[in-house]
Parts: structure tokens; sequence; C-alpha cells
């Protein structure tokens, strides 16, 4: 079991508050979002960001990187703050999020907006460009790892299984896939459109190693990744299982399937940043959100 320092957990939970909390407004500022997956996926992305990824924000394209691909693409907002808080792009920009010629769009541009390894858009694709870059990444003789964060219902999507066979046909353990089980997709809960359970049975019968944790218990976030990454090369892919919350932090929002792609209005992301600032024992000082239309 890795060991970790009590004050590494505290500063990592905090960049967790700090995302959701940028990501809320960026999401209230352009009137477009997803603010139920962006806050599901935003412990993990803290931990991947401030800690675990070797990662160069004055050097995106740095060979040697560790890569991270966003395959549940529409959940952006949360990865733009990620990226705008580690200093790839000052995070007043994330306020331009969905306006006409801003770098940071509904879906991410590699084209345009630095730290982004993969363009996305439709669903199901993300596993498959991974598996491309890890392969890549192996052929080199380089020692990068491969992150691709998945939804539990693109899940649903064939591509993923095709994905999820090539990774193990081709023993590629350096690429971990992170499925945010938030349990709620655009219209309705997992289970009701197209279940995926046994989700951790499905993937080990495709071949992988497969991990469990409560994706917002940050010590159990970096202790699997860390098995991911330097326990488990074995010749076979990891995926993590993260158990979580859509919507976490807001409780009007949680497990919530209205707020999968509807973004709060000035005013309601006022009172969401305060419901927020309350449950992650915040100062909170109103801000004028409200005047936002």
């Amino acid at each position: 079991m890795l060991r970790l320092d009590l004050g590494l957990i505290e500063e990592l939970n905090d960049k967790a508050y700090e995302i959701r909390t940028l990501a809320l407004k960026a999401m209230a500022k352009g009137h477009v979002g997803h603010p139920g997956g962006s806050f599901s996926e935003a412990e993990v992305l803290a931990a991947l960001y401030f800690h675990e990824m070797r990662i160069n924000p004055e050097n995106p394209i740095w060979a040697e990187r560790d890569r991270f691909i966003l395959s549940k693409a529409h959940a952006c907002p949360s990865l733009y703050a990620a990226l705008a808080l580690r200093g790839y792009f000052p995070p007043e920009e994330c306020l331009t999020y969905g306006a006409l010629n801003s770098r940071l769009q509904g879906h991410p541009d590699m084209r345009k907006t630095p730290g982004i390894e993969i363009s996305g858009g439709s669903l199901g694709q993300g596993l498959s460009a991974a598996c491309g870059m890890a392969w890549g990444i192996r052929k080199r003789g380089l020692f990068s790892h491969v992150y691709c964060m998945i939804g539990d219902g693109e899940c649903q999507e064939g591509q993923i299984w095709e994905a999820a066979m090539s990774a193990s046909h081709y023993k590629l353990d350096n690429l971990t896939a992170i499925i945010d089980y938030n349990k709620v997709q655009a219209k309705a809960y997992t289970y009701e459109e197209i279940g995926v359970e046994p989700l951790a049975g499905r993937w080990e019968a495709f071949g992988w190693q497969n991990l469990e944790i409560d994706g917002h218990d940050m010590n159990e976030i970096l202790q699997a990744l860390y098995k991911a990454r330097w326990i488990n090369r074995t010749g076979r892919p990891t995926v993590i299982i993260s158990h979580t919350v859509k919507g976490r932090g807001v409780d009007y929002m949680e497990f919530n399937p209205k707020w999968h792609t509807q973004a709060p209005t000035g005013a309601e992301a006022e009172a969401a940043l305060e419901k927020l600032a309350g449950r992650y024992g915040k100062p909170y000082r109103k801000g004028g959100l409200e005047t936002w239309k």
C-alpha cells in the first residue's frame, strides 16, 4: 500500500473543489455544459493532474508525457478547469467556454486547446485512441502511461468493447481505463436504459485487471492509480471502476438526470457555489453570478 501524507490528500481535495467551482462558473457564463458528469469526475482529475501524471504545461507536446483522454468528452468543463489550474492556460479563460472563437468549446479540440490529446465528440471512441497511443508509446520505448476516462453510459457503446479486446490482446499494461460510474446518463439511470452490470466481470472477461474504488475518496483514488501504474504491470491493462455521484457537491443535482445536460443559470450557479462551499467547509462570499444572463 502506498503511504500518503494527509497534507497531500487535503491539497488534492482542495483542487477538486477548485475544479468544480471554476467549471460551474464556466458553464453558467457560457449557458452550456454538463454539470452532473463534470462534478462526478473532479477528484480523479485532481489526482491525475496534480499528482499522478508526468506532464509539462510549458511544453504540452513533450514526448515523454503521460496522456489523458476524456472519452466522455461532453464533461470537458472540469477538464478545462484542471488544465487551467495546472497552468496550461489562464483560469479566467475558462469563462470563455462555449463562446464564439473560444479555444474551449463544448467538446475538446486538440487543434485549439493545449493539453488536449484527442478531439472529442461521439461517445465510445476515446478508448480506441488510448489503445493506439499506448501501443505507440511502447513501440518507441517510452515509459509514459495513458489514462482514459469513460462514462458508464458510454460502456453501452460497442466500440468500447472492441477497444477493450484489442488492449488485452496487445498486452497494453501501460494503459489504465477509469470508468466514471455515476449510474446516470442523459435521460435516465443506466440500469433503465442498457444495464452494464456486472461491470467488473465484463472487463475481467475481456482480459483486464479490475480495481473498484470510491471515486470521491482521494486515498482510494491514489492507491488505485499507483497500483495500476507500478504494480499491475503484468501484461494486462487495468480498469478502475470509480463509483461516483452525478452532480457531486450540490444536493439538488446529485443523482438527478436533469443535470446531465442542463447548464445552470447565473442564480442557480450562485446557489450551487454556496452549497459547494458549505459542503467542503470553504468560506463563501456572494459574487454576483445571479446577474449573468
